[in-house]
């Protein structure tokens, strides 16, 4: 899967805050997170995060987005 630095992604579980779009801030064999709904960060397995994931919305995308 191709992330990278500023893409937002929408995952399958929401986020105790109740969001379930992070946008991502670390990409490589881990994966660093903040939400968009708290600004909790979290750092997780790619493999993790990617079997998780449910949309991408490409950082040239991100302001229409939001």
């Amino acid at each position: 899967m191709n992330l990278s630095v500023g893409d937002i992604v929408k995952m399958k579980k929401q986020h105790p805050c109740g969001s379930r779009e992070w946008e991502l801030l670390r990409v490589g064999m881990d994966i660093k997170m903040k939400c968009m709904g708290c600004g909790h960060q979290v750092m997780l397995a790619r493999s993790q995060v990617e079997k998780n994931i449910r949309g991408v919305v490409p950082a040239t995308e991100k302001a229409n987005h939001i």
